[in-house]
Order: structure tokens, then sequence, then C-alpha cells
């Protein structure tokens, strides 16, 4: 493939896009199924750099679900427990390594997962294939397919669902360049590999091997997210992500508030909510998430209603902030240096216990004093991990 003409640009309205593969290049994907847009190719490929350096770091299957050049979600295989299996509608499926990536992946924020593009760092097989069936979302990009996987994927959405193979042992160049306003602006490709050893510059605390995966996860899906960003990892999953945010303390805030929606989604009142039967799966998880919320208009509490077998009583504030005051052992990883201590008051009230960040701000002593008080450990990275 030298060039390939795609369904439209960023907008309808921009109706010409194409990709084009650079002179002395090969290509890094090959598009096996659908007409992708240009978000859509964007998504594919800033995914697929994320699985596939977070496979290499950590050595698990690694998924992501990407929207609007964000990852809702980033996961590795870890086995789920038995009330993330129920809250993720996932009890008594044959889960493989890559299918329970990618079930923690899109449950990490359902509601913004819905319509995703999804990136897979390993081979896609019929159970990853399977449950992909069952969720909204626009395409897939992976190394490589089964042959039944590749014929689910492809029928889905009336054939039209994009599966793209990415080359995995494509090199990319060491220097990237976008045009924009007329303009060519040219860098150095960040290439920079994030692995454990980043994080031998503790502050204070001590790091748990579980932390360390879970803040290496955290850094990679960083370095693939918009800037300025925050996330909240646990469990080998992220848990939230505050990406975009001109204030980091927003971005801090922001992904607190997803971690709390995620913890909140495990209690007993959310995971004990019985349904009629043909409420489609993502009216359920909306459902849940409105219920977790808790500001429903007269309106919605009529369908909400109408969508139970059996009243179910509210989650009261005293029940909410009960229960995320269970949150502990939570990941904070930071893409640039924290300048101040107000984003260690917020990320503490949301379970975090571990910190990583680059360093370098001048109230550096601050923050490692916020962090001395409330019992969290921290790790300056030396790395800056800005993406636009």
């Amino acid at each position: 493939m030298d060039r390939m003409e795609l369904k439209y640009g960023c907008n309808p309205h921009q109706a010409f896009a194409a990709i084009e593969v650079l002179e002395g290049q090969r290509s890094p994907i090959a598009v096996r199924n659908g007409k992708p847009s240009m978000i859509n190719l964007l998504d594919a490929l800033n995914a697929w750099q994320l699985v596939a350096e977070l496979r290499g770091a950590l050595e698990l299957p690694a998924a992501a679900s990407f929207k609007h050049v964000s990852p809702a979600g980033a996961a590795v295989a870890v086995d789920l427990p038995e009330d993330l299996a129920h809250a993720y509608e996932v009890t008594g499926r044959e889960l493989t390594p890559l299918a329970t990536a990618y079930v923690r992946a899109r449950g990490a924020d359902p509601k913004c997962s819905f319509g995703d593009f999804v990136a897979l760092s390993d081979r896609v097989d019929i159970a990853t294939a399977n449950f992909l069936k069952g969720v909204v979302s626009d395409g897939v990009i992976a190394r490589a397919y089964d042959d039944e996987a590749f014929e689910i994927l492809a029928a889905k959405k009336g054939g039209s669902f994009i599966v793209i193979e990415a080359d995995a042992g494509f090199a990319p160049p060491e220097r990237e360049s976008r045009e924009l306003f007329g303009l060519r602006l040219v860098q150095d490709r960040n290439n920079r590999l994030i692995t454990i050893a980043d994080l031998a510059d503790v502050k204070c605390g001590t790091l748990t091997d579980e932390a360390k995966r879970n803040l290496v996860l955290g850094l990679v899906t960083l370095k693939y997210t918009q800037s300025n960003s925050v996330g909240y990892s646990l469990g080998g999953q992220m848990i939230g992500i505050g990406a975009g945010q001109q204030s980091r303390v927003d971005c801090t805030k922001l992904a607190g508030a997803k971690a709390d929606t995620w913890h909140l989604g495990r209690h007993p009142k959310v995971l004990g909510l019985r349904f009629r039967k043909g409420v489609k799966r993502q009216d359920r998880i909306n459902w849940r998430v409105r219920f977790i919320e808790g500001d429903l208009t007269p309106s919605e509490q009529k369908a909400f209603a109408e969508a139970l077998e059996a009243p179910a009583p509210p989650l009261t504030p005293e029940e909410k902030a009960a229960w995320i005051g269970e949150l502990d052992g939570v990941s904070l990883t930071s893409d640039g240096f924290i300048p101040f201590r107000d984003n260690i008051e917020q990320a503490q009230k949301h379970g975090v216990r571990f910190v990583a960040q680059p360093g370098g701000s001048t109230r550096d002593d601050d923050i490692e004093a916020a962090c001395r008080e409330y019992g969290i450990a921290m790790v300056h990275t030396h790395l800056r991990l800005f993406h636009h």
C-alpha cells in the first residue's frame, strides 16, 4: 500500500482524506476490513504504539480502548476478581489473557469507551473476538488474527467494522513531521522506551512490585495521551485518566473522579441492579453510571425504573463516601512535573499510595513533604511525556 483514501477527514465535510506511505518506507499497517476515517487512523496508530510498548515493558498481553486520540482505558492481562467480572459482565465467560486485558481496558471507563478503537498487543483469538463482537466499537488494530477471529470481526457492523493488522517488526523513522497551516513541523520521534528502571529514584516511601507494574502501565499510557495528563492505575489497569487539561490539578481531579466512579461500580448496590430482559448492554452500563452519579432527572428516573426488574434504593452520599474511603493502593502517574501540593491533596482522596512524576519543580520539597504527610511513596522519573 503506497496510498489509501480514507472515509473522510476529522469531520465528514472534510471529504478528501488519505494516508500515504513515506518514500523509502514500507507501510506499518494493512487495512484488512472496512474503511477508516482520519480519526480512526489517528486512534489506531497511537493505540498500537501504546500496547506494543506496554507488551515489551511488562511482558504481558496488553490492550487499549481509544477515543479521540487518547485512551479511555488501558490494561495488561491480570486475572479478574469475582466482583470485577460481575461488574464487567463476563462472569462465566471464557477469557484468554488477551481478552482479559481488553475487558479491563474497556471496563475502566465504559461510558467513554462507547464507539472506541481497540488496540491489542497479541494475535487475536476467538475469545477476544467474541467479546468484541458484543460491544459498540469502530474497529481494532492488532499484530495478527486467528482465521475464525478475523471472520467474526469482519462480519461485525454489517461488514463495515474496521480491522487493521499492524507490522510488529516495523521500525519508524527517527524523525516525525506534520503539516499545519502551511508549515511543516519536524521533531525527533519520542522513541524513549519506558521500563522498570525509570522508577529507581525513589524520593520517599517504598514501591511494591505491584506498584511498579501499575506505575509503568501508567507512564506508558500517558506517553500516548493528550497532555496535560494524569492517570490512576490499580490491579494492572488504568482506572481513571484525566487528559488534555490546561491545569494539572484539573487532570488530577478528573482522573480521581473517574477512579471513584470505577470503584463505586463494585459497590453491592450497583452489582445488585437487576435489569429487565431486553435492556441492551450499553444501556445497562450507562444506567449503572447514572445510578452512581445519582443526579437523575425526572424523565431519567422514569426510564431507569422501567429498565429495572425491581426498584433500587439509591446510593446515599454517606454510602458513597464510605465506599470511596476503602479505595487504596492506587498508583498515580503524571506526564509533567507536579507543580503544587494541591495535586497530592486531591490524589490522597482517591486511595493514591504511589506516585511517579518527572520532578524538577521549584516546589519539589513541598510535594515530597505532602507525600510523606499522607504516607505516599514517590519516585522521580526525570522523564517528561508530553504528547500532542
